[in-house]
């Protein structure tokens, strides 16, 4: 979970006064709002020793400089985990209640580019979240016990549940273990779910017998009708638990990648290595001719998500120990038509936490750069990378709590 990587941030004397503001009454959410901005950036900051606030929301119409702060200033997201997309304009804040419902508040941006709440409704606590067609599409994955995974439909215009639900996962999986689905993501007229077999049981909740095998689950959208499942063998499960797996090029191609960190008694048991496979545009199949084996072109490291890019290119974040999945983050950029892989420079090479892959959708308008927050010990920054040289340069500071999401509202 978010908070569980960035509970190392919130110690050492950092006893910040945090005056902010509540939802309610957002002061000085915006600092120095710009006439006719039609675009703003949200940074979502957890803060630092506050109980029951997960974030506070801070805009900002500019990532590369500068200095914001949560002290006096930002809209308060409450509870413990909260998890943002924007979609139709709208910028979405869905509370993770941990198997409680959880508020789904939804945001605008004003004329002067400032945060302004439009409803706020209760919804099921989810693990997968997604844009599709008109809709937010969420999915409810229970991990053991209950057999049935639940969907919902939120119609982003109408910010409201228009449509659900449920998979029977025990079914899907159809080896003796349970789905469990790692994000989901529109192709098409067509929603891609891949998913982890695991075991669902205690003691190894988690572990799955068969760590070397690919799936992706196909539904009709918006119907969500089960069409089939598309395997492989060549690597390990696609993506990880809250970790979009699956990335959609301009020509709509679909690439995805594996991590290779399947365990069994909690013991790493996967023997494939971390590479992505490749679906063609019009197809339920993967592409048999390719196979971009990260894992050997990074030096042995393994993939740990990511952010498409465009044309291409993707942002990945890399485990840090290599040949295995854990270690603080290191960034790079690798060439999916080219299989090439880059570490990004300027960055720090090890990075505790940073602004979670599914809440960066922070491509430059240019599409020359990526903006990601990363947290340390020193403090919090937005950096810059350049796409086609891979260097990063440090940016905004954010002062008062550490980096939890970087995302572009129209």
């Amino acid at each position: 979970m978010k908070k569980a990587y960035l509970k190392w941030f919130f110690v050492a004397g950092m006893g910040l006064f945090l005056g902010a503001c509540s939802e309610d009454s957002p002061s000085g959410t915006t600092p120095d709002p710009e006439p006719g901005t039609t675009s703003r950036y949200v940074v979502a900051s957890a803060p630092i020793g506050s109980q029951g606030v997960a974030d506070y929301l801070l805009t900002t119409s500019d990532l590369t400089q500068g200095t914001i702060s949560t002290v006096g200033q930002g809209i308060e997201q409450d509870g413990s985990y909260r998890y943002y997309l924007t979609h139709k304009n709208k910028f979405f804040s869905l509370l993770y209640g941990q198997g409680n419902p959880g508020a789904v508040t939804t945001y605008t941006l004003d004329e002067k580019g400032a945060l302004v709440k439009t409803s706020d409704f209760q919804a099921e606590t989810v693990q997968v979240f997604t844009t599709a067609g008109d809709d937010i599409l969420t999915i409810k994955v229970p991990r053991s016990g209950n057999e049935s995974a639940s969907w919902f439909r939120i119609n982003a215009d109408q910010s409201k549940i228009v449509s659900e639900g449920q998979v029977n996962i025990v079914q899907l999986a159809g080896n003796g273990e349970r789905s469990h689905f790692t994000w989901a993501t529109q192709v098409g007229d067509k929603v891609f779910a891949p998913y982890m077999s695991i075991k669902g049981a205690a003691p190894d909740v988690f572990g799955t017998a068969y760590p070397d095998s690919s799936w992706i689950a196909v539904f009709s959208y918006p119907g969500m009708t089960y069409e089939k499942t598309i395997k492989d063998n060549r690597t390990s499960f696609i993506g990880s638990y809250f970790n979009n797996g699956l990335a959609v090029d301009e020509s709509g191609d679909v690439y995805g990648f594996s991590p290779a960190s399947a365990t069994r008694a909690g013991v790493a048991s996967s023997t494939k290595p971390s590479a992505f496979l490749r679906i063609r545009k019009g197809t339920t199949e993967f592409d048999k001719s390719y196979f971009f084996n990260v894992q050997e072109k990074s030096g042995g490291y393994k993939i740990a998500n990511q952010t498409y890019l465009g044309s291409g290119k993707i942002l990945l974040y890399m485990y840090g120990t290599v040949n295995t999945a854990t270690g603080n983050k290191r960034l790079a950029i690798a060439d999916l038509y080219n299989q090439t892989f880059t570490w990004v420079t300027g960055a720090p090479e090890s990075i505790p936490s940073s602004s979670a892959s599914y809440n960066n959708n922070t491509v430059s308008d240019d599409k020359k750069s990526v903006y990601v927050g990363i947290n340390s010990e020193a403090g919090s920054w937005i950096y810059t990378i350049d796409i086609a040289t891979a260097t990063a340069k440090q940016g905004l500071k954010v002062e008062g709590g550490a980096i939890t999401a970087v995302v572009k509202v129209k």
